[in-house]
């Protein structure tokens, strides 16, 4: 049968979550309510918090600083939660600043305008990027980079530097370095966190074995010790200002590559600690005078390392997904859904050699559907393909995920049974055919089956094809007999 990718999974996840949020919430009652309003206290807390450590990094003023986590925060609450948990991040944004320095009317000014940047952010990547799925294509990456790192980061340093200049807390003649350091933070913190949010809010896939995790382990090594040499000061005092930036990008290209975007963006991540927390000690290539002035700069590093990553790793991804989409439509049948000619004795060759290692037999049973041609004549060759559709549903109802059921050519199907002898091949086949007698759609119909087992009937798969074969038309001809008693 057809099988559906994880990632189709995915989208039809986030494309059904998208649209039954609205109609959700007109039917909320007053205990969908309650969980609302813990949810928004929640996440105003969470913002609260992670506000005051990135404040923590603020020089040029008390409330602007170059490293603002909440951002990404903000905007992701909104993209999975919907835009009613506003007051969550106004409140969270309003607590940070009231705690921090200014008035009541600034800081309404400067909660106003982090709120109104989460919802202007998350309005543009639903309307133009697809929501959460923008972090899933290089089109969606460039949306996200354009509407959410650049465009609607614009809005809270605008509101938050005019309310402080307005208020008086800051003069206006540092309008603009203030301004640059609030929408740089703001900038980063969406192109770095928000991506991880969405990208490890979803349970992967794991497929590790010890090869692939010596990889990660010497990723992370590789990835660790470049970033301390560059930012932590492990060369000579002398050299601790060297412009060795470039030592960490092949750590990152190497996690596009290999480990897919979320594990990507998370040695991003990892980077950008370690650079924030060298450059703050003193060391790394983007140490100046002035604290902020370093910041800025690591913090721009930052964020052209997130987007170079991010970008390549969805590039690698749409590639990977896109050739097991070519490959699975170049083994599968496209009217039933099964496995076609060449999967079939692809997987015939593999479970010959399988059986070869360990011993054991397995079966195949060719099956035919009984007068399609007459179907077709009376009553259409729509009816026929029906038919064709039908008798593809009752074998992939009646066999076990480890069995290959395959359309072998016309009006003939094939089933690779491993580990089944002769017996169990027959109850297989006895079972689609009561399957078929118990649906009652019209026309009905009916199969003759032949059985093959190897290594009893033949070594190889055209041996194995023509004793299955021969065992079919047997069954055929013997008009009026059980079918049960029918097979080789």
């Amino acid at each position: 049968m057809a099988t559906v990718s994880s990632w189709e999974q995915k989208r039809a996840f986030l494309a059904g979550l998208a649209d039954g949020r609205e109609a959700a919430w007109t039917k909320r009652g007053p205990r969908q309510l309650a969980k609302d309003a813990l949810v928004i206290l929640v996440l105003a807390t969470i913002y609260f918090i992670v506000g005051k450590l990135g404040l923590r990094f603020a020089s040029i003023h008390p409330s602007a600083t170059a490293v603002w986590p909440p951002t990404g925060i903000s905007l992701v609450a909104f993209l999975f939660l919907g835009y009613r948990m506003w007051p969550g991040i106004f409140l969270g944004a309003l607590a940070v600043n009231l705690t921090t320095a200014g008035s009541l009317p600034v800081c309404l000014g400067i909660a106003a305008g982090n709120t109104l940047e989460g919802l202007l952010g998350a309005y543009l990547l639903n309307k133009f990027a697809g929501g959460e799925n923008a972090f899933y294509s290089p089109k969606g990456v460039l949306a996200f980079l354009f509407y959410g790192a650049m465009v609607s980061t614009a809005v809270s340093p605008t509101f938050g530097v005019t309310s402080l200049c307005l208020g008086g807390a800051a003069p206006w003649a540092n309008y603009g370095p203030i301004w640059l350091t609030w929408w740089l933070g703001d900038a980063v913190g969406d192109l770095v966190v928000a991506p991880l949010l969405v990208l490890w809010s979803y349970k992967p896939q794991l497929k590790w074995n010890r090869v692939r995790l010596l990889e990660v382990v010497l990723l992370l090594a590789y990835l660790f010790v470049s970033g301390l040499l560059v930012f932590e000061g492990l060369l000579s005092s002398e050299s601790r200002h060297y412009p060795l930036e470039f030592l960490c990008v092949p750590a990152l290209i190497w996690a596009a590559f290999r480990f897919r975007p979320r594990r990507a963006q998370l040695a991003t991540f990892v980077l950008a600690g370690i650079a924030i927390h060298g450059t703050l000690r003193g060391f790394g290539p983007f140490v100046v005078n002035s604290r902020n002035d370093s910041l800025l700069l690591a913090q721009a590093f930052t964020g052209v390392m997130a987007v170079m990553t991010l970008l390549l790793a969805t590039v690698v991804e749409e590639h990977i997904r896109t050739a097991a989409q070519i490959h699975e439509m170049a083994v599968t049948d496209p009217l039933t859904g099964l496995a076609n000619y060449r999967k079939l004795m692809e997987t015939l060759a593999n479970e010959i050699s399988r059986s070869d290692r360990t011993g054991r037999s397995f079966g195949v049973v060719l099956l035919d559907l009984d007068g399609l041609k007459r179907i077709n004549d009376t009553h259409g060759h729509l009816v026929g393909s029906r038919a064709l559709c039908r008798v593809a549903a009752a074998l992939c109802s009646t066999i076990r995920t480890t069995d290959t059921p395959a359309r072998y050519g016309g009006d003939e199907f094939a089933l690779i049974l491993p580990e089944a002898n002769r017996r169990a091949a027959a109850q297989v086949a006895e079972r689609i055919s009561k399957e078929l007698a118990n649906d009652r759609e019209l026309p009905s119909i009916t199969v003759s089956f032949g059985i093959a087992v190897f290594p009893f009937n033949g070594r190889d798969m055209e041996v194995l094809l023509r004793w299955a074969d021969a065992a079919l038309y047997r069954m055929k001809s013997q008009a009026g007999r059980s079918r049960s008693a029918a097979h080789a």
